[in-house]
């Protein structure tokens, strides 16, 4: 069956050897114990495991036990390619290696956070793995949850491993649980109105009477001393309007306008493209140009890594960045087991809760931007989603 002959490739003392384990999570524990057992789980020996890693908090916890039956949590890397990216890597460089952003980091000067994934595409050929799982398994339990920790956290005492998931662990145990009204559950309706025709979701997954919402946007807080008090918007879809993935940092009003009503109310934006265009804008308030009186306008102060580094600057994939990490043995931007269980004891009480009510997703229009109350949850609020755009 293959053992025997990668277990002499592998013989050799002292060498790094990784193993990824692109396979449905219920194969993990046999995969590891065949790697036990050959002999090939020795000091130096990774594993790499994708996500979705369990399906709520009992089935995490159960595939944690089975890893670590094996191998140490210092061996197990679970990969989240969006921790690849340049610009997530760049959250912590932004925050914690520029005097400007971070003393106005907290509640006290920023008025809410949005985080934005969405795609243009559908479930595809994803159809009968999607159907079981959900944006909310899918998107929010994993990517979203990791860049709202990276966005929230405080800073580690250094750039360690441990010290960075330390933080994030806290960022996860600090979230409130979302409220009913504070949720938007949505399935993308069929799009007939180009040359190639899309199907719905549920002809898509082929369920006419599918509950597995295709879009998700909630509201929640983080119970701490830095974000008491700041709202926290995240929102992920299929079939929306473009593919952007996002994080918005809306700062407050200036506390008092000295230049009267006419000149109108302003925000500072701190926008973190992810993709496609990965770049970090911010919005600056400044006069219009021209002997019209003080009339303000906001303009960007426009950071698109590409140009700005040069066209030759080295831009590797996030993959490649990741699996580069697993021989190194950095686990920095790697899920440790603690922080999995944590998302997922946050995450199954907001599963459970819409099971309980027996609500069904709204549907949207394909190429549209979500539910409709999912920009009611905003305006009830006072603040709209930020436009997403390619």
């Amino acid at each position: 069956d293959g053992w025997e002959e990668l277990q002499e490739l592998c013989k050799e003392k002292g060498r790094v050897e990784a193993y990824y384990f692109s396979v449905t999570p219920a194969l993990f524990g046999d995969l590891a114990e065949r790697l036990h057992y050959w002999g090939m789980a020795g000091p130096e020996s990774r594993i790499v495991v994708e996500k979705p890693f369990g399906r709520n908090l009992a089935t995490a916890k159960h595939l944690n036990a089975t890893l670590a039956a094996h191998f140490d949590e210092h061996q197990i890397y679970r990969i989240d390619h969006y921790l690849g990216k340049e610009t997530v890597q760049n959250l912590m460089a932004v925050r914690f290696g520029n005097m400007l952003f971070e003393p106005l980091w907290n509640a006290q000067y920023v008025d809410h956070i949005q985080i934005t994934v969405a795609e243009t595409v559908g479930v595809g050929g994803r159809g009968e793995y999607y159907d079981k799982a959900g944006a909310m398994r899918d998107m929010v339990q994993n990517h979203l949850m990791q860049l709202l920790c990276l966005i929230a956290m405080e800073p580690p005492a250094r750039f360690d491993p441990d010290a960075v998931r330390d933080e994030k662990l806290k960022v996860i145990r600090a979230l409130d649980p979302v409220l009913p009204h504070h949720l938007m559950r949505g399935q993308y309706e069929a799009d007939h109105s180009h040359e190639k025709s899309h199907p719905s979701y549920r002809e898509a997954v082929g369920d006419p009477r599918s509950k597995t919402e295709s879009f998700i946007a909630l509201k929640t807080h983080i119970s701490n001393w830095r974000w008491a008090g700041t709202p926290f918007y995240l929102r992920t879809g299929k079939r929306m309007s473009a593919r952007s993935s996002e994080i918005t940092v809306v700062f407050k009003e200036t506390p008092h306008s000295i230049f009267g009503e006419d000149a109108g109310r302003h925000r500072n934006v701190l926008s973190i493209r992810l993709q496609p265009n990965e770049g970090i804008t911010l919005g600056v308030t400044i006069k219009e140009p021209g002997p019209g009186g003080m009339r303000l306008i906001d303009v960007p102060l426009d950071m698109t890594f590409a140009e700005a580094l040069g066209g030759d600057s080295e831009q590797v994939d996030a993959y490649e960045r990741l699996i580069m990490d697993v021989i190194r043995g950095n686990q920095t931007l790697f899920m440790r087991g603690d922080e999995v269980e944590a998302a997922w004891a946050w995450t199954d009480p907001i599963i459970q809760g819409w099971e309980e009510r027996g609500e069904v997703p709204k549907p949207y229009e394909s190429g549209t931007d979500g539910t409709t109350d999912s920009h009611e949850l905003m305006r009830r609020d006072g603040r709209k989603w930020r436009e997403v755009s390619p």
